[in-house]
């Protein structure tokens, strides 16, 4: 109805314009909302109020001026000015009823549209370290990232999504010599692990997994590895500067190959697990984007060399620093130490660079929470290589808790150190695990209630959501098992047979979906889409429970099953974007 409303609001103001009571150059937002309570109508615009400063006029007097030039139409039963000088819109009982019909005809393409700001877009999402396999807390990222890729889609966007891969840091050398050094205890070494080493029963399969492959190939006894080594710090040492040792010791053992060897088999080994995973919570990427190839491709070095044109970088102690502190962000950020190696955060500068130069009008980040200092340091960026910053938006998900039995989830059972993406699914399943993660607005905790997740209740949202889909095509599956007729074509039915208040409701519900979907674009907000299908939910069984569908009448039951239809597509509609299964059967 908004829809609809507008042109018409925007020929009175076109019309005052003519007339000289608004000015001609005057630019106009028309805003309208839906009234709270019915006794103000069904939609409220305070276009009176914002124009009647320029306008020179009372806003009263002015709202009165904007209905008289108001087109006729078929649409409007009533009119009044209230307050200060809003317009309230009472609507034709049977006012937008033919949206039934453009439901069903569009299909899967009802509510998209193409909002004004709309433009070409790279959505990078959970983009953990390939060192292990995906967490709860990676999983509220993905679901955030590929519905917000969805409903920007639906709105417009030229969307791609993709991983970056953080194939070329120090974590993935820690990687490598931990799946070394449990190989060296499949092969009978008595190996001391590092503190600093990765634990995880993933860690053993590799090793394990190579043992098996290649023997003892890469055999070398514990004690020339230990010898001379700092010491760790349960052994009073420094952690760090142990573990770096070890590392350069793999190195120079193994040689190349051999380092290669571990090194790429548990990063193929490990992201090959999060594809899996990421895949089966229905979560697809257009890109996998890896860090080495900024190496390869000398993106680093151009990038620097355009902080360097700007004159955003600066030597300091024999180490470059980019001159973050001069853009907003707190301190200044070193880019290539003093030993000639760039760091994380000049490849993080070079892929901010790739994105630009891959033509995305705009890069959206999805970082976790605990990375808001990522922030101000990459608008910094932005504006060190003399663009605009607003071409970033980072989104910051909150920490999701997990909740069983009324107390809080502490461990995985598997593997003693966090509850995996992958065990999540196999709990409460994909589509309750997407449709709870984006529930609440990723600005907020989410307690992950796994008892609600699982039961089937009219308080477990998706169950009701789905089963609302579900109970449309066992309706239409029963007319067919009574004989009972379906319309021949949709566009025939007459939609004045639907007289109930319920059935009212549930129409102007209908209608929200479209705007509801902008909303959720323009905030990057899928939780707005969440609580609609929700309420559509809840308002259609409501209507089903007290209005038979399939009753003798044939224009009653027609009716009444356009309706159901409408209803059953856009759940499915919606459902698809927060990436949720629209079954039916339950």
């Amino acid at each position: 109805m908004k829809e609809a409303l507008t042109p018409l609001l925007q020929q009175a103001v076109d019309t005052l314009k003519q007339a000289g009571v608004l000015p001609g150059d005057l630019p106009v937002q028309i805003r309208l909302d839906h009234s709270k309570n019915p006794t103000h109508g069904d939609l409220a615009t305070n276009l009176a109020l914002m124009l009647a400063k320029p306008a020179g006029m009372n806003p009263r007097a002015l709202a009165e001026r904007l209905l008289q030039a108001l087109p006729e139409n078929d649409l409007i039963a009533k009119t009044e000015v209230a307050g200060p000088g809003f317009i309230n819109f009472f609507l034709q009982a049977d006012a937008g009823f033919s949206l039934l019909q453009d439901i069903v005809a569009q299909g899967a393409a009802f509510g998209t549209t193409r909002v004004p700001e709309a433009c070409r877009v790279t959505v990078e999402f959970v983009s953990a370290n390939p060192t292990g396999p995906l967490h709860v807390g990676h999983g509220r990222g993905a679901a955030y990232g590929a519905s917000l890729a969805n409903v920007l889609r639906a709105t417009g966007y030229a969307v791609q999504t993709e991983y970056y891969v953080n194939d070329a840091g120090r974590q993935m050398h820690i990687l490598a010599t931990s799946v070394w050094l449990r190989y060296l205890e499949a092969c009978g070494e008595p190996v001391r692990f590092p503190d600093n080493g990765y634990r995880g029963d993933y860690i053993h399969d590799i090793a394990r997994a190579i043992h098996a492959a290649d023997g003892e190939r890469w055999h070398q006894p514990w004690a020339s590895i230990a010898q001379d080594l700092p010491p760790d710090e349960q052994q009073g040492g420094d952690k760090e500067k142990h573990v770096d040792a070890l590392i350069e010791r793999a190195r120079h053992l193994l040689g190349e190959t051999g380092y290669a060897r571990f090194f790429d088999t548990a990063l193929q080994e490990i992201l090959a697990g999060i594809r899996r995973d990421l895949e089966d919570f229905g979560v697809v990427y257009d890109e996998w984007f890896s860090e080495r190839s900024l190496v390869d491709s000398g993106a680093i070095e151009r990038a620097l060399a355009a902080l360097k044109a700007t004159d955003a970088v600066y030597e300091k102690n024999g180490a470059l620093w980019f001159a973050a502190s001069r853009y907003g962000d707190e301190k200044d950020r070193v880019v290539v130490r003093d030993n000639g190696q760039t760091t994380y955060f000049a490849s993080d500068i070079a892929y901010f660079l790739n994105k630009l130069e891959r033509g995305f009008e705009k890069a959206l980040y999805v970082f976790g929470a605990d990375h808001h200092g990522y922030v101000p340091r990459l608008r910094a960026v932005a504006r060190g290589l003399g663009k605009d910053p607003d071409v970033l938006e980072i989104p910051l998900v909150q920490f999701a808790v997990l909740w069983r039995g009324g107390k809080k989830v502490q461990m995985s059972t598997r593997s003693g150190q966090f509850v995996t993406l992958r065990e999540l699914m196999e709990e409460v399943g994909s589509d309750a695990a997407r449709f709870f993660y984006v529930m609440r607005s990723h600005e907020q905790h989410l307690d992950f209630d796994l008892d609600l997740a699982t039961s089937r209740s009219n308080e477990n949202p998706v169950y009701t959501i789905q089963y609302a889909h579900a109970r449309v095509c066992s309706l239409f599956r029963q007319a067919e098992e009574r004989n009972l007729s379906k319309p021949a074509d949709w566009a025939d039915v007459d939609t004045a047979v639907l007289q109930a208040d319920a059935e009212r409701e549930l129409v102007k519900f209908l209608g929200r979906y479209s705007e509801q979907l902008i909303q959720a674009s323009r905030k990057r907000a899928p939780h707005v889409l969440a609580h609609y299908l929700r309420e559509l939910a809840h308002q259609f069984h409501s209507w089903y429970n007290g209005h038979p569908v399939l009753v003798d009448e044939t224009g009653l039951r027609h009716g009444r099953m356009l309706l159901a239809e409408a209803c059953r597509q856009v759940i499915a509609n919606g459902l698809t974007l927060l990436g949720v299964r629209a079954p039916e059967r339950m």
